[in-house]
């Protein structure tokens, strides 16, 4: 099993986290957990968090190992968890460039319960969230909808509908229209914006 689950590490890219029900298909959570451990110790993957581990990356620029993605880390979280979760607030603004500041704490609304976790100074938090903010809705329509929430409705210029447009594609669109249907009135009534927006996607 070991040998299995250090095959499936070194054929992933650098900077890939893991949690042990990644490999759930082949070995139970006791077993996956006491080879990660082992990986561990060989150097092959490095501890993130209790049960959290990423395959280093190598910058060649700056001569070190990077530090882990905290998104892929929420999300690897989430995964074993089961948790629904969309990047909320600034993070949601960084992600789709309507922003360039990175907050020290990573916000996501969630399906499950409220939590923190702290990795390397970075606090990703999980602020459980009602389910119409997640049910029915592609990862894409639910970060859209939480950007705009961040924004407030006075701070949604024209601008930042055309960007938004300029990311999504004419099936996005429509997707988002569709499944945007019992957002709140504002919110909506800018997705319908969006959705006119002039792109070249």
């Amino acid at each position: 099993m070991q040998n299995k689950i250090a095959m499936r590490i070194d054929e992933s890219p650098c900077g890939t986290i893991f949690v042990t029900s990644d490999f759930s298909d082949i070995a139970s959570s006791k077993t996956a957990n006491r080879a990660l451990l082992r990986l561990e110790e060989k150097g092959i993957i490095r501890r993130v968090l209790r049960g959290v581990y990423e395959k280093p990356e190598y910058s060649d620029f700056l001569q070190e190992y990077v530090a882990p993605s905290p998104d892929k880390v929420a999300r690897a979280i989430a995964r074993n968890y089961g948790w629904r979760i969309v990047p909320n607030g600034g993070i949601a603004l960084n992600m789709l460039g309507l922003s360039t500041q990175v907050p020290s704490t990573w916000l996501y609304a969630s399906d499950g319960p409220y939590k923190v976790y702290f990795v390397g100074g970075i606090a990703l938090t999980f602020k459980h969230a009602a389910q119409r903010d997640f049910a029915n809705l592609s990862d894409m329509t639910a970060l859209v909808i939480q950007a705009l929430k961040a924004l407030g409705e006075k701070g949604v210029t024209e601008k930042v509908l055309c960007k938004l447009a300029s990311l999504l594609t004419s099936e996005e669109k429509e997707q988002m229209i569709q499944e945007a249907k019992y957002a709140t009135d504002w919110i909506y009534q800018n997705i319908r914006k969006i959705s006119e927006c002039e792109s070249d996607r």
